[in-house]
């Protein structure tokens, strides 16, 4: 058995802007077989596996806006003026386990990684990769 670890660096121009980083992570896959963890060193981005449906990712946008709504005021908004990013946080998820086959993610046919950002624009989001297996 064998772990190995890597990370992922993310530049991103908008304050909501999602990245298919299906690609980059196969880049840096470096077991055949196995599982690998993707987490996100940071609490105003997420991590998800969906659709890349233009529809849908806009879908995504408008539901958030939605649930955390910017008509409203929040008590970490006298912090760092961010609530809502990290309010959008809570209701996604800061990391996905999946499993590699031949060297590569094995995804469903549909399926692809996200990375979401909710407090852009950002430099150097950082993204963790754990690999186990062989």
């Amino acid at each position: 058995m064998t772990i190995k670890f890597d990370s992922l660096k993310i530049n991103t121009n908008k304050s909501f802007e999602i990245i298919d980083i299906t690609s980059k992570i196969d880049e840096l896959i470096d077991i055949d077989e196995g599982i690998i963890s993707i987490f996100s060193k940071h609490s105003t981005f997420a991590i998800v596996v969906n659709e890349n449906e233009e529809g849908l990712l806009g879908d995504l946008e408008f539901c958030l806006d939605n649930i955390v709504s910017d008509k409203f005021s929040y008590s970490h908004d006298t912090i760092g003026s961010n609530a809502r990013s990290h309010l959008k946080s809570f209701s996604l998820s800061s990391s996905e386990c999946l499993p590699i086959k031949n060297a590569k993610l094995d995804l469903g046919t549909w399926q692809s990684v996200f990375f979401i950002e909710l407090d852009g624009p950002r430099h150097n989001r950082t993204i963790s990769l754990t690999m186990l297996g062989e």
